[in-house]
C-alpha cells in the first residue's frame, strides 16, 4: 500500500501521480519542482494536528458486543428504497384476513388459538401454483414478522408483536414452509436467465427472495434475542430452533451452508438477482445463532480448560476491550516520523549531529527501562568526545532552525536528563502471557552466556546461572500460559507418532465441528466469495467492468428525477456498504474465534485461504483513507428507518430530514 504523503529522495520533485485508490490527485498536486521533505514534513504535522484533535472526540463513543441494538439491527434489514412495501405487506394481510376472519375483530384481538388457525390457512395457501398468489401470501406472513405495525401505536409495540408474531409462526411450522420455498427460489432458472439478459439488474427482480429472506431473518433475530421475562415455551423454542439451524435434519445439509452456497452462486456471476446483503446478515445471525456470540464462546472456551485440566483464565479478554477507548493514531508516532525525514541537502553537513539525535533519544529509553547490573561502562576515546561534541553543535544549530521533535530531550548539558520527557504507556490492558517454549528459549541463551552448555528443555536447574536470571525465570513462571492450542498440536503429534496404539480420535459433534465438517470441500470457494463482496463493497474502491453488482437489492426500477431523491439514493446506497461490511467482517470474526477454539488446525486452514485470497492488503484497503472520517459518516436516515417509518407517515423530501445541510 504505498503512502500518499511518504516523501522521496532529499531534493527530488515531490510524486504527483496520485495514489490510484479514489484519493484523486493524491498529495502531488502543484508540487513539480519543490523538495519532498519540507512537503512530507507538512503532511506530518497535519495528520499530528488531526490526530491530537480525534483523541477525546465524542463521535467514537461506541460499545463492543456481537451486534447492534434489538431495532437497529431490524432497520438494517431493509433499503430505503423498500420502504414503499410496507405499505404493500400490510394491504396484502388485510385483504387476506378479512376474508379468512369473518368477525370484525383486528389480529391483537383474536385469542391465541384463532391466531394459530389462521396462520395455518396462510401456510395452506402457501401452497399454491400462481406465484402472485404465493407472493401475496408470503407477503401477508411478512407482515405479520413485521409486528403487524398497522395496529401498533409506538415503536415499542411494533418490536414487541414482532417477537410475539414469530415465536407463534415458527411454532406453526413456518421456517420449514419457507426454506422449501427458498429452495425453489434459488433453483429457479428462469429468474436467473432473466437477470443475465438484463443490462442492469433493479430490486424488481428479487422479489420473491427478499420476501422470504425477511420473513427468515425476522424469526432469527427475534428468536435468538434472550430476554428475562421470556415465558417457559418460548425458551423451549429458542433451543428447538437452534438444534434445527445447527445440525442436519432429514439428510438436509446445516441451514448456513444454504446460504453459503447462496453467496458463491451470486459471485459466480450466474444469480446477479440474489439479494446479497439480506442473504449475508442471514449468514452472520444464524452463524451467530447455532455457534454462539462472544459471552457463550468465553463459557465454551472456560468449559474446555476445565476438561483438559488446564487452570481457569486469569481474565476475559472480550470484556477487557469494552473497557478499552477507540484507537487513534498517537500524536509521537506521527512526530517520530516527522523527525526520521531526510534534512535538506543545506544541513546535511551535521550527520553526526543526527547520529546524537538518535542517541539522546535511546538514552532517554535507557533511562525509562531498567539499568542493566551487568552492563560495563566503557571510557570514551578523544576522538569520541570530539565527534560528540561537534554533533551537539550541530544539532543546536539545527533547533534553532526546524521545529524540535517533542520526542528529542533538551541537550543534556542545559537540562538533566529525567523520564518525563517521553511519555510511555503504563502497560498492556490485559495480563501478559508467557509460552513454555518462551522460558526455553531464554534459558537456552542465559546457560549458553554464562555457562557455555545448554540442558535442552530442563526449565527447574538453575546452577551457575546469577541471581537476576533466577528471578527472571521466576517472574517467566509466574505468567506461563498453557492455551488450548497447545494442548491440541500435542495431541495430534503423539497420534502421528503412534496412530495404531493409540486407535482413532474420538471428535465430538459441536455445532462448529458440523459446521466445519460442511465447508471444509468448498471452504477455499467460500473465502473468496466472502472477500470479493468485501472488496466490491470498499470505499476505496473503484468500479470496475469485471466487478460484481452488489447494489441489485437496493437500486430501484426508476432511477431518480430530482436531486433530493439522488441524495436519498446516495446515502441508502453507502449504507447498504457498510451494512455488507459489517456482516462479512463480524461472520468472518467469529467463524475464525470458534474454529480456534474448535481446534486450532481448523482455525489455520481457514486463515491460510483468507491470506491466500488477500485477505490482508484487503484490510489494509480499508484504512488507507481518512479513518475519523469514515467511521463518522452518518449514512442514515432517522425518520426512514424501521420501525419508526411504519407507525407514521413518510415525510417529504427536504435536506432537514435527510440530515444533510445544502
Amino acid at each position: 500500500m504505498d503512502d500518499p504523503a511518504a516523501p522521496g529522495p532529499a531534493g527530488s520533485p515531490a510524486n504527483d501521480n496520485g495514489n490510484g485508490n479514489g484519493n484523486g490527485n493524491g498529495n502531488g498536486n502543484g508540487g513539480k519542482g519543490k523538495p519532498a521533505v519540507p512537503k512530507g514534513r507538512e503532511t506530518f504535522r497535519n495528520q499530528r494536528r488531526e490526530s491530537e484533535g480525534s483523541v477525546d472526540c465524542p463521535t467514537l463513543e461506541f460499545e463492543y458486543g456481537d451486534s447492534d441494538g434489538h431495532a437497529a439491527e431490524l432497520s438494517e434489514l431493509y433499503s430505503y428504497t423498500e420502504n414503499l412495501e410496507f405499505t404493500t405487506n400490510r394491504k396484502c394481510f388485510e385483504e387476506d384476513f378479512r376474508t379468512q376472519v369473518q368477525d370484525t375483530k383486528e389480529w391483537l384481538e383474536l385469542e391465541e388459538d384463532a391466531q394459530k388457525t389462521y396462520v395455518m390457512g396462510l401456510l395452506d395457501r402457501l401452497e399454491v401454483v400462481s406465484r402472485e398468489k404465493r407472493l401475496k401470501v408470503a407477503r401477508a406472513v411478512l407482515y405479520l414478522a413485521q409486528g403487524t405495525f398497522g395496529e401498533c401505536d409506538s415503536e415499542v409495540d411494533v418490536l414487541h408483536w414482532s417477537r410475539y408474531n414469530c415465536f407463534l409462526l415458527y411454532q406453526m411450522g413456518t421456517f420449514s414452509a419457507f426454506l422449501e420455498l427458498l429452495h425453489m427460489e434459488i433453483d429457479n432458472s428462469q429468474a436467473s436467465s432473466s437477470a443475465l439478459r438484463k443490462p442492469a439488474v433493479s430490486i424488481a427482480d428479487s422479489t420473491e427472495l427478499r420476501v422470504l429472506l425477511s420473513v427468515m431473518y425476522l424469526m432469527v433475530e427475534n428468536i435468538r434475542l434472550e430476554r428475562e421475562i421470556d415465558p417457559c415455551g418460548w425458551r423451549t423454542a429458542r433451543e428447538t430452533f437452534r438444534t434445527e439451524l445447527s445440525f442436519s435434519t432429514h439428510n438436509e445439509e446445516p441451514f448456513a451452508l444454504l446460504l453459503f452456497s447462496m453467496v458463491t452462486k451470486f459471485c459466480s456471476g450466474l444469480a446477479p438477482h440474489f439479494p446479497i446483503k439480506k442473504v449475508l446478515l442471514l449468514l452472520w445471525k444464524v452463524v451467530m445463532f447455532t455457534l454462539g456470540g462472544f459471552e457463550h464462546l468465553q463459557a465454551l472456551k472456560i468449559q474446555k480448560r476445565a476438561e483438559l485440566g488446564l487452570p481457569p483464565l486469569a481474565e476475559d479478554s472480550i470484556q477487557v476491550v469494552k473497557s478499552m477507548r477507540a484507537a487513534s493514531p498517537p500524536s509521537y508516532t506521527l512526530d517520530l516520523g516527522e523527525s526520521q525525514l531526510a534534512p535538506p541537502p543545506s544541513k546535511l553537513r551535521g550527520r553526526r549531529g543526527s547520529r546524537r539525535q538518535l542517541l539522546t533519544k535511546q538514552d532517554s529509553l535507557d533511562i525509562y527501562n531498567e539499568r542493566d547490573l551487568f552492563k560495563t561502562e566503557e571510557p570514551a576515546t578523544e576522538e569520541e568526545e570530539e565527534s560528540a561534541a561537534d554533533g551537539e553543535r550541530t544539532l543546536d544549530g539545527e533547533l534553532d532552525l526546524l521545529e524540535q521533535d517533542p520526542l528529542v530531550p533538551p541537550p543534556p548539558s542545559q537540562t538533566p536528563l529525567s523520564t518525563d520527557r517521553v511519555a510511555f504507556p503504563k502497560g498492556l490492558p490485559w495480563a501478559p502471557k508467557v509460552r513454555q517454549k518462551d522460558i526455553e528459549h531464554f534459558l537456552e541463551m542465559s546457560r549458553n552466556k554464562f555457562i557455555g552448555f545448554t540442558l535442552g528443555q530442563d526449565t527447574d536447574t538453575l546452577v551457575g546461572l546469577p541471581r537476576p536470571i533466577h528471578e527472571s525465570v521466576k517472574t517467566l513462571k509466574q505468567h506461563k500460559y498453557i492455551s488450548i492450542a497447545d494442548i491440541q498440536i500435542k495431541n495430534e503429534e503423539e497420534l502421528e507418532k503412534c496412530p495404531l496404539s493409540l486407535g482413532e480420535e474420538v471428535v465430538p459433534e459441536t455445532p462448529s465441528e458440523i459446521l466445519y465438517q460442511g465447508m471444509l470441500y468448498s471452504l477455499p470457494q467460500y473465502m473468496i466469495a466472502l472477500l470479493k463482496i468485501l472488496l466490491a463493497a470498499a470505499p476505496t474502491s473503484k468500479a470496475k467492468t469485471d466487478s460484481i453488482n452488489i447494489l441489485a437489492d437496493v437500486l430501484p426500477e426508476e432511477m431518480p428525477v430530482t436531486v433530493l431523491q439522488s441524495m436519498k439514493l446516495g446515502i441508502d446506497v453507502n449504507r447498504h456498504k457498510e451494512i455488507i461490511v459489517k456482516s462479512i467482517s463480524a461472520l468472518l470474526l467469529l467463524l475464525l474465534k470458534h474454529f480456534k477454539l474448535n481446534h486450532i488446525y481448523q482455525f489455520e486452514y481457514v486463515s491460510q485461504h483468507l491470506v491466500f485470497a488477500n485477505c490482508i492488503p484487503l484490510i489494509l484497503k480499508f484504512f488507507n483513507q481518512n479513518i475519523l472520517s469514515y467511521i463518522t459518516a452518518k449514512n442514515s436516515i432517522s425518520v426512514l428507518d424501521y420501525p419508526c417509518c411504519t407507525i407514521q407517515d413518510l415525510p417529504e423530501l427536504t435536506t432537514e430530514s435527510l440530515g444533510l445541510s445544502m
